[in-house]
């Protein structure tokens, strides 16, 4: 069982950066895609960022594109987010999932690995 440990989330005032980390364990990391997503309090999960698992392909939802990358190092079993401009919008539990089957896209599946989720706050 892959397990994921997100990193990085904290209160951060709105026009700020952070830059989450997900560690994960297991041989299989470098195998599939890799992917971030968020829940805002009252709301459901959403997709934000994935990266297929060489790195070449990412993608992510309309409301980051141009403020959040998506990374990954296969050597150290890691998966990074980074964000910028942070606005009001973006304040969520932030989870770490890895695809279950693809190694190119992430679906969100609840049979996908899930990290524990690091909490992100943007204040005024």
């Amino acid at each position: 069982q892959v397990q994921l440990v997100e990193s990085g989330g904290g209160l951060v005032q709105a026009g700020g950066s952070l830059r989450l980390s997900c560690a994960a364990s297991g041989p299989t990391f470098s195998s599939y895609a890799m992917g971030w997503f968020r829940q805002a309090s009252g709301k459901e999960r959403e997709f934000v960022a994935g990266i297929s698992w060489s790195g070449d392909y990412t993608y992510y939802a309309d409301s980051v594109k141009g403020r959040f990358t998506i990374s990954r190092d296969n050597a150290k079993n890691r998966v990074y987010l980074q964000i910028n401009s942070l606005n009001h919008e973006d304040t969520a539990v932030y989870y770490c999932n890895q695809d279950s089957q693809s190694g190119t896209v992430v679906r969100g599946s609840e049979n996908d690995n899930w990290g524990q989720g690091t909490k992100v706050t943007v204040s005024s």
